[in-house]
């Protein structure tokens, strides 16, 4: 769905509301401000901003807003944002062809500091009650900006770690992100698909199917995730292949 239209006209911005809406609203150029005088002297209301997760188009917004903001906001908390922070994030987030300058705009303006991560990351972690999958995958993103420049500092653990915390991720979601990225942990295939070193062969496969179907895009879809959640999920199911055949080369199994 072509959602960049809506999204620099900045028109969903009022109806999404929370820090998300403002965000579209800024890059619009559109005041809320002067929203609010208008509405106080016609005396309508404001209004209570729909619920996104509700409305696959406003959702398919929200998330990829936010998710462009709490990139830009990981690259900063470290101090100035560095060329390879800032192509770490395009790997992620695969910005659409022609949309170049568009996500550049976002992603300037959420830069400019850190602060306020919190608020993105919890009208995103909203989006979603139930599919951790998607949020442990936009961590897995978060994850590979931080250490883009070198290892990962003290105030990028805390941003990651409060990021984790505000969207509910269990500690082993937390460390199978981690693990995905640095690679610090003993056996981080394992850790990816969430198993014992020790685990059989049979176990292994069978996390790995387990694995498998909750990040596949088909089941997504069909639970009415927006398109660049799935594109998300996507890059964590190739994750946990790519764990799978580590493992499975290691141990001398035949392809599944």
């Amino acid at each position: 769905m072509q959602i960049w239209g809506k999204i620099v006209g900045g028109s969903a911005g009022f109806a999404i509301g929370g820090p998300i809406g403002a965000l579209l609203g800024a890059v619009a150029g559109h005041a809320i401000d002067h929203y609010v005088e208008h509405h106080a002297v016609t005396g309508t209301s404001v209004g209570a901003p729909v619920d996104p997760k509700n409305h696959p188009g406003l959702r398919e917004i929200a998330f990829t807003v936010g998710v462009i903001a709490l990139g830009a906001k990981m690259a900063r908390v470290d101090g100035e944002v560095t060329s390879r922070e800032v192509e770490a994030f395009r790997s992620f987030f695969h910005v659409p062809p022609g949309e170049e300058k568009n996500v550049e705009r976002f992603f300037n303006l959420a830069k400019r500091d850190s602060a306020g991560f919190e608020t993105y990351a919890r009208q995103v972690a909203a989006l979603f009650p139930d599919a951790p999958e998607i949020l442990e995958s936009v961590l897995d993103g978060l994850f590979d900006i931080a250490k883009a420049d070198g290892k990962v500092g003290a105030a990028e653990a805390g941003y990651l770690a409060k990021v984790a915390e505000i969207f509910g991720l269990s500690s082993s979601r937390f460390d199978r992100a981690r693990a995905a990225a640095l690679g610090e942990m003993e056996c981080a295939p394992c850790v990816v698909l969430g198993i014992d070193p020790l685990a059989t062969d049979e176990q292994i496969r069978e996390a790995w199917l387990r694995q498998v179907k909750a990040h596949h895009p088909d089941r997504l879809i069909a639970a009415g995730l927006p398109e660049e959640a799935i594109k998300v999920a996507n890059r964590k199911l190739a994750l946990i292949n790519d764990a799978y055949d580590r493992l499975r080369r290691d141990r001398g199994l035949a392809a599944a």
